[in-house]
């Protein structure tokens, strides 16, 4: 499916399916991070079932500033993580959402194109 921002300063998703995300037209395959202030990084993580909470606690680092937000594209499916992997983020006060990975990149869109800071770890599972 593509997709189109309405006005988007920084990266955006442009374009997704089973297997790859495009961000600005470039196709990735492997999870990663993005976010508003426009980074982009990998995301060592292949399966849903390997998390840890060290994935979740590096998600505030990529930013300058602190997000208000993190989405979390789960994979293919909706899947939920158990709250101990989200303790650092819970306890910096700073938003979890979970849904799966299609939902996630049109979600990253909306809310980056608002101005909100926001974080999308996108899981991309091999």
């Amino acid at each position: 499916m593509k997709l189109h921002a309405d006005k988007l300063d920084s990266q955006s998703i442009t374009a997704y399916g089973e297997g790859w995300i495009a961000v600005n037209g470039q196709r990735h395959t492997q999870s990663l991070v993005l976010t508003s202030s426009g980074q982009l990084v990998p995301w060592a993580c292949n399966r849903f079932e390997d998390l840890t909470e060290a994935h979740f606690s590096t998600l505030t680092d990529v930013m300058p500033e602190t997000p208000e937000l993190v989405i979390f594209g789960s994979g293919s499916k909706l899947r939920f993580l158990p709250p101990a992997l989200l303790r650092s983020l819970i306890g910096q006060r700073i938003g979890v959402e979970t849904m799966d990975t299609a939902a996630a990149c049109r979600t990253y869109n909306i809310l980056a194109s608002e101005g909100r800071r926001v974080v999308a770890a996108l899981l991309m599972e091999a």
